[in-house]
């Protein structure tokens, strides 16, 4: 099973910096305080729902049919997703 990246402290539950980057071919290591991409900062139920989308060559009605849901249902949760990006552009 593959680890998932925490987004948010499991103290205080604000978001997460990423504040170091390693290679492990030459042990370089790269620090400071960098955001995380908007996409990561999505629950990882949206990114596989932006997956699926895109797997499905942006069609809504393919995708709806593709994971059995209405297209209404898809829709709304397009917009949802859409939403919760626009609000993290703002931070």
């Amino acid at each position: 099973m593959m680890k998932k990246l925490p987004i948010n402290c499991p103290s205080c539950e604000k978001p997460l910096v990423v504040s170091q980057l390693s290679c492990s071919s030459c042990e370089t290591v790269i620090s400071g305080n960098y955001s995380l991409p908007i996409l990561l900062q999505l629950s990882s139920e949206d990114q596989d729902f932006i997956f699926e989308f895109i797997l499905s060559s942006g069609s809504l009605k393919k995708m709806a049919i593709k994971i059995g849901k209405s297209y209404p249902t898809v829709r709304n949760k397009l917009d949802d997703i859409i939403e919760r990006i626009s609000l993290l552009q703002k931070i």
